[in-house]
């Protein structure tokens, strides 16, 4: 999906941006359609792959932004062209932006023609369907090219996700899912100072004195990953989520933490089938107990949740 809110920070930031698109492919890619990169003079961000087309597709980005080129389509044949081995013809679409081109662009699909632009002035039917389906019946299309016009759905967070504590398994979480599509995070703990000091972008912080309090701003569907410093504070935040609702929950510790806690869940009212909706310990035990490796298993958690997820609505 288009990252508009990424594309807008980076532009604030960088000046004019080289996004880089793969558009379509035949045969062999080394990513799919609509995966993307941003690229300005002194670096790049994103990845459409690696390797010789990668490599190439920045240095010809870089050289549209020197030239004032606002916009290219190429079609790279991996093999002959490249030398890579995966056979396949990759075609690239190259787009500068600026701050006054996202000024307006609409938040749902951005359409727009990109191959022989002042011959396909008129925007073709099957595209203005696919838009119509998307501001009124909310039926986002696929990314690609589409008679002679690029179509990306505006990406949207699809999962918010509150992360309460900014401790070393905290941070490491924030850092493997922050860069993850269609996640919103939410990043709570007791006070500034146990935040770093660069937040990465996507990124809520919400310092507070008593977060516990805060659970009631979350929405119903909201994911928590309860990992603070204190066993009061953690098991005050199941309490409340209990209490309040949520789509899932996951706490640091160990069975006997747990134990502990369905406890003193139970005692403050809450019934096991409801308790047993929280999962702890969180992420893979046999990864070991590094907050990376703690982190890795929590996201591996999180994308298996989401193919999940997507499966089932494909399958509707």
């Amino acid at each position: 999906m288009f990252d508009l809110g990424g594309l807008r920070a980076a532009v604030t930031a960088q000046g004019p941006v080289a996004r880089v698109v793969i558009a379509a492919f035949a045969g062999s890619s080394p990513r799919e359609v609509g995966a993307a990169m941003l690229v300005w003079p002194t670096g790049q961000s994103g990845t459409i792959g690696g390797g010789a087309l990668e490599f190439q597709a920045a240095a010809r980005a870089r050289a549209m932004l020197a030239a004032g080129t606002t916009a290219r389509l190429d079609r790279e044949p991996l093999g002959p062209k490249l030398g890579q081995c995966c056979g396949g013809t990759v075609t690239v679409l190259t787009e500068i932006f600026d701050a006054n081109s996202l000024a307006n662009m609409e938040e749902t699909v951005f359409a727009r023609p990109v191959d022989s632009p002042l011959d396909r002035a008129a925007m073709p039917l099957a595209v203005s369907r696919l838009l119509a389906q998307a501001r009124g019946q909310g039926r986002l299309p696929q990314p690609g090219l589409m008679q002679g016009w690029m179509v990306e759905p505006i990406a949207q967070p699809t999962r918010h996700i509150w992360i309460w504590g900014a401790g070393h398994v905290g941070r490491a979480v924030v850092a493997v899912l922050a860069p993850l599509p269609g996640v919103a995070l939410t990043w709570v703990d007791v006070h500034a100072d146990r935040f770093p000091a660069a937040i990465p972008d996507g990124v809520t912080m919400l310092p507070a004195a008593e977060p516990a309090l805060l659970m009631q701003h979350a929405p119903q569907a909201a994911e928590h990953l309860i990992l603070t410093y204190s066993h009061m504070l953690d098991l005050a935040l199941c309490h409340t989520a209990l209490t309040h609702g949520f789509r899932a929950c996951g706490l640091i510790g160990s069975r006997t933490k747990w134990s502990r806690f369905r406890k003193r869940l139970a005692a403050l009212g809450h019934t096991a089938p409801a308790i047993a909706r929280i999962a702890c310990p969180i992420g893979d035990p046999r990864l070991g107990k590094h907050p990376q490796a703690i982190a890795i298993g929590v996201a591996t958690q999180v994308l298996q949740d989401q193919t999940h997820a997507s499966r089932q609505e494909h399958a509707v």
